[in-house]
C-alpha cells in the first residue's frame, strides 16, 4: 500500500493553526476537524509523503484530525493489549526535535518513579533522504487521557519506539506504542518499514 499525504491539504483542514505545537498535540486539545483521506486526492503538491505498511498491521481510521495515519499491531502472547502505530504531520512544524525527545522520554518513568531518561536510547540515522532521529525508551507510560489530556494511566512495562523524519515537506512523526514485548515483537518490522520512507 502506497500512501500520498499533502502538507497544503493538511492546513486547508486547519492544521496551520497548530504548526507550532509540539507532536503530541492531540494528547493536550480535543480533536479537530475529522481526517477526510478523499479530500486529499484533490489536491497536489511538489511534495508527499509515501511509505509501505507491513501487510500484517491493521490499518484503522485515524482517531482524531492530528492523525495521518495509524494502525494496529497484534500483542504478543500474555500481553495485555495491542500495539499502535501512529503518524503525525504538522505542515512544517511540530515542534523541536530535543522538544520531541524530551517530550517523548518525559512519559516514561521506571519502575521506582524516577525518570527514565538515563535509560533511554536517542539515535540519529540518514536514509533515503530523511534524516531520523529515534527515540526508544521502557519503563511505565504515563498516557495521556480524559478532557485536553490532563490526566494519564499508568501502563508498566511499555515501550515506546518514536521518530522524527526531517526531509522536504517535513518534519514528520512515528510514535510506535504499547507493553514491550508486543513492541519489541514488532521492532524489526517498523525498522524495515522506516525504509521504504520517501518524498516525491
Amino acid at each position: 500500500m502506497s500512501i500520498r499525504f499533502s502538507p497544503i491539504v493538511l492546513m486547508l483542514f486547519g492544521l496551520g493553526t497548530i504548526a507550532t505545537v509540539a507532536c503530541s498535540s492531540e494528547e493536550s486539545r480535543p480533536p479537530g476537524i475529522p481526517f477526510n483521506p478523499a479530500a486529499q486526492q484533490q489536491e497536489s503538491t511538489d511534495t508527499s509523503l509515501h511509505f509501505e505498511a507491513p501487510a500484517d498491521w491493521n490499518s484503522e481510521s485515524p482517531a482524531s484530525s492530528m492523525r495521518l495515519a495509524q494502525y494496529r499491531l497484534p500483542r504478543a502472547q500474555n500481553d495485555p493489549e495491542d500495539a499502535e502505530l501512529v503518524v503525525y504531520h504538522f505542515g512544517g512544524g511540530g515542534g523541536s526535535v530535543q522538544a520531541n525527545v524530551n517530550r517523548w522520554i518525559g512519559q516514561f518513568t521506571n519502575a521506582d518513579g524516577s525518570s527514565a531518561k538515563e535509560s533511554a536510547d536517542v539515535s540519529e540515522r540518514d536514509s533515503n533522504g530523511f534524516h531520523l532521529t529515534v527515540v526508544d525508551v521502557r519503563g511505565t507510560y504515563n498516557q495521556p487521557r480524559g478532557p485536553m489530556m490532563a490526566e494519564t494511566d499508568a501502563k508498566p512495562s511499555f515501550r515506546m519506539m518514536a521518530v522524527v523524519a526531517e526531509a522536504q515537506g517535513g518534519p514528520w512523526f512515528f510514535k510506535l506504542t504499547g507493553p514491550e514485548n508486543t513492541v519489541s515483537q514488532w521492532e524489526g518490522s517498523f525498522n524495515s518499514f522506516l525504509e521504504t520512507l520517501r518524498v516525491e
